[in-house]
């Protein structure tokens, strides 16, 4: 057999190489599997189109890091959201996302999970846009994107209802434990959704829970499957 030529060599060698284009649906199926979350069909599709209209709007405004590889995008954005579908599987739930940004962890369990009320809490008015941009692509209904603060009584009245409150590292526990304790209800679970120091931010705020009124009830540690990160979903309630 005669030797390859040094052409044949290098398109030998680039063969070797070729890298699988990036696969959202297909990368999104596996991650939730690896996580033990189940998503049908059409919730896929609504979650790949809000992947593509979220490239698209971040090329105008900021809504991610500049340059974010689109693995990254999902791991870090998508399957980091939906490890909150676990504590939300009963039936009647008012979520409250607030630093909703753009639409973490909140509009992307109202995609997957569209039985879900959600109220997306957002004070930057460019990704308020988007958010109420992706409610209406993805034809959803039963959820809001408010502009504002959560200290804001006019907008959120103490009044206001809600089962659950999340927000993806806003601040630190105590102080989003403060800043929400008046929207929380007897029956309020407040959701903070955590990394590898949690433990820290727990000791700390403990040391608080007299003057806040919520106390820890549980702690779900979750790792990603592609980075390994760890995350950790600590539960409060009055």
């Amino acid at each position: 057999m005669p030797p390859l030529s040094l052409s044949a060599c290098r398109k030998k060698g680039r063969e070797k190489v070729t890298v699988k284009p990036f696969d959202f649906r297909e990368q999104l199926q596996q991650g939730c599997t690896a996580l033990g979350i189940v998503l049908d069909a059409e919730a896929v599709e609504r979650l790949f189109l809000y992947f593509t209209e979220l490239l698209r709007w971040s090329r105008k405004i900021n809504l991610i890091a500049k340059g974010t590889p689109e693995a990254e995008i999902l791991e870090n954005h998508f399957l980091d959201s939906l490890t909150l579908l676990p504590l939300l599987d009963s039936s009647g739930l008012h979520l409250l996302d607030v630093g909703s940004g753009a639409g973490f962890p909140g509009l992307v369990c109202k995609a997957a999970r569209p039985e879900i009320t959600v109220t997306l809490l957002e004070p930057r008015l460019k990704r308020v846009s988007f958010l109420r941009h992706i409610i209406r692509t993805l034809k959803l209904t039963g959820v809001e994107a408010l502009a504002g603060r959560v200290e804001d009584e006019i907008l959120l009245p103490s009044s206001s209802v809600f089962t659950h409150i999340t927000s993806r590292a806003v601040t630190d526990i105590g102080e989003f434990l403060r800043m929400v304790s008046r929207l929380c209800g007897e029956g309020t679970t407040v959701i903070c959704m955590k990394g590898p120091k949690w433990q820290e931010e727990l000791q700390t705020m403990q040391k608080l829970s007299p003057a806040i009124l919520l106390h820890h009830t549980s702690t779900l540690e979750r790792e990603l499957p592609s980075s390994h990160a760890r995350r950790a979903l600590l539960t409060f309630s009055r």
